[in-house]
C-alpha cells in the first residue's frame, strides 16, 4: 500500500504565481520575468550580434549566420557572470541569478547559453516559467 504522506510528481498543487515554488514574489522586484520581456530582450542581443557579424560578412552568407550564432553565445557567456544578464535582459530591466544565491558564476551562463542557442531547451518550461536551460544551470531570470 503506498505511502499517503509522500507527494509524487503528479499530485503537486500547481503554483499560484510562477515562481512561488521558488520563495519569488509575484511581482515587481525579484519576481520571474514574464515571456514578453523575455522576448524583447533575446531580440535585443539577437540584434546586436547581427549587427556586429555584418562588420565581418555580408548578410546572406552562411558565414554570416555561423557569426551571428557565435556572437550571441559568446556575449551570454561573458556578460552574464559579468553584469548579471545579456544586454537585452539588462536593459529589460532584468537579472539573472542562481538559485542558491550568491555569484552565478562561469560555468553556468556556459552551460544555459549553450542550451539556449539550441532553442528546444529554451521552449520548454515549467510552471515557473523557467526553460529548461534555466533547470538545467540552476539559475531563474527575475526582474532587476
Amino acid at each position: 500500500m503506498p505511502d499517503s504522506t509522500r507527494t509524487t510528481f503528479g499530485q503537486l498543487e500547481p503554483s499560484r504565481w510562477p515562481g512561488q515554488r521558488l520563495g519569488l514574489p509575484e511581482e515587481g522586484r525579484g519576481s520571474v520575468a514574464r515571456i514578453g520581456r523575455r522576448i524583447v530582450a533575446i531580440a535585443v542581443d539577437w540584434a546586436a550580434a547581427l549587427v556586429i557579424a555584418l562588420l565581418f560578412a555580408p548578410y546572406s552568407s552562411v558565414l554570416h549566420s555561423w557569426l551571428t550564432l557565435g556572437l550571441f553565445v559568446l556575449m551570454q557567456a561573458v556578460f552574464i557572470p559579468t553584469i548579471g544578464g545579456s544586454l537585452g535582459h539588462r536593459l529589460l530591466g532584468l537579472r539573472i541569478v542562481p538559485l542558491t544565491g550568491g555569484w552565478v558564476g562561469p560555468w553556468r551562463p556556459v552551460v544555459r547559453t549553450l542550451l539556449l542557442a539550441i532553442v528546444v531547451p529554451a521552449l520548454v518550461w515549467d510552471s515557473d516559467q523557467r526553460g529548461f536551460h534555466d533547470k538545467v544551470a540552476g539559475t531563474v531570470l527575475i526582474r532587476a
